[in-house]
């Protein structure tokens, strides 16, 4: 196995990191979206663990987070981050080989945002704590008006180190990691409570074999804001007792994942 990093460019034409994990014998393409307020990099063990399965991985910094471009945690229109997924899901596509999509967090919405549009598909979809709920009423009406106001207004987003995992150094590589940019600004903030909504609304419409794991402790993302999805014929949903956000790096992490490997397994047979 392969661990590499690359700069490219996204449809846009903004600066972007990518990252490669791929196996001596690769038998899928797994495409890799990071959460909020995180990058790639913090991935590299679940990278290193799915291609050990065979299944090589790209992931990319999104624009604005962690090595590539743009202004930090802020986004100029909404369809460029379905472009940036687009782009490397039609890349892995070329291999002729299978393709999952996987979104953490943030990440998982605007997976499942792009699983629902009318982009072209990957063949499976696995989400971790897809982030289809956030925020009080009044946040997202306040968000709402701000970002016609001061729309780069950079928001602290709140997280405690604890939130993520029970292991405690978790937290603290997160706070200590240069790339970690945890803020938000007032326009991104909007833009995303807009996604929630749209998905939210169009759930009867996911058609595609997905697999959605949360942790039962997540307070970060609540665990009840996954549950809609359960009731989707395509849709296996399961939630980890203890378990809190960063279910990948909680102590029982690698059977988490193996877990997924081993779901997609049965997929593509």
């Amino acid at each position: 196995m392969t661990s590499t990093s690359h700069p490219s460019q996204t449809p846009a034409g903004t600066h972007e990191l990518v990252r490669r994990w791929e196996p001596e014998h690769v038998r899928a393409e797994l495409v890799l979206c990071h959460g909020l307020a995180e990058h790639s990099g913090r991935y590299e063990h679940v990278g290193a663990q799915f291609a050990a399965a065979g299944i090589a991985v790209t992931a990319y910094d999104q624009v604005g987070f962690g090595a590539s471009g743009g202004r930090r945690a802020w986004v100029d229109a909404w369809s460029d981050v379905l472009d940036q997924i687009q782009a490397h899901v039609e890349r892995s596509r070329g291999t002729g080989l299978p393709v999952i999509l996987l979104g953490h967090s943030g990440g998982g919405l605007f997976a499942l945002e792009y699983a629902l549009s009318e982009r072209p598909p990957s063949d499976l979809l696995v989400l971790s704590a897809p982030g289809l709920g956030g925020g009080a009423k009044w946040q997202r009406a306040l968000a709402a008006a701000l970002t016609r106001i001061v729309p780069r207004l950079e928001v602290p987003n709140g997280l405690d180190g604890a939130q993520l995992s029970r292991d405690p150094a978790v937290g603290e590589a997160y706070f200590a990691d240069p790339l970690v940019y945890p803020k938000s600004t007032v326009r991104y903030g909007a833009e995303m409570f807009s996604a929630m909504a749209r998905v939210r609304g169009a759930l009867d419409r996911l058609d595609i074999s997905t697999l959605v794991v949360h942790g039962a402790a997540d307070s970060i993302v609540p665990p009840q804001s996954s549950a809609a999805l359960a009731d989707r014929p395509a849709v296996q949903r399961v939630v980890y007792p203890a378990l809190r956000h960063e279910i990948f790096n909680e102590p029982e992490g690698p059977e988490v994942v193996g877990e997924v490997i081993d779901w997609i397994d049965s997929q593509l047979s």
